[in-house]
């Protein structure tokens, strides 16, 4: 039996192509070909799990309860940068040497960059 792994979130968002713009754009992560309006894969050039945005029915509510937690070597570099392209993000918290900073995604998805774990 292989070893158990995670291989994709999936997001439920009301605008698949929206979101997935916003993802490209701040955090270089690209869709895989074959993506629709109503779904998409995006990776980033290094691998591992993957970020699927499924369109959600009327019914669902966009922007659960998730938190996307994406590794950056100097968070106030990055920050930097990303908000002068217009995302902002929260302060910085600094705990027991980890640094990392908040933001939402236009959906309404929560989005952290952190130094732990590089």
């Amino acid at each position: 039996m292989s070893p158990l792994q995670i291989t994709r979130v999936i997001l439920y968002v009301k605008d698949v192509p929206r979101i997935a713009d916003f993802y490209e754009c701040y955090f270089d992560i690209r869709p895989l070909r074959g993506g629709m309006d109503k779904w998409t894969e995006l990776t980033a050039a290094s691998g591992g799990c993957t970020i699927a945005l499924h369109k959600a029915s009327v019914a669902q509510k966009s922007g659960a309860a998730i938190k996307l937690v994406f590794g950056v070597d100097d968070i106030q570099a990055f920050k930097r940068a990303k908000e002068q392209d217009g995302l902002k993000f929260g302060v910085i918290h600094k705990v027991h040497g980890i640094e990392f900073s908040n933001a939402k995604d236009p959906a309404g998805n929560s989005i952290r960059i952190s130094n732990r774990g590089l």
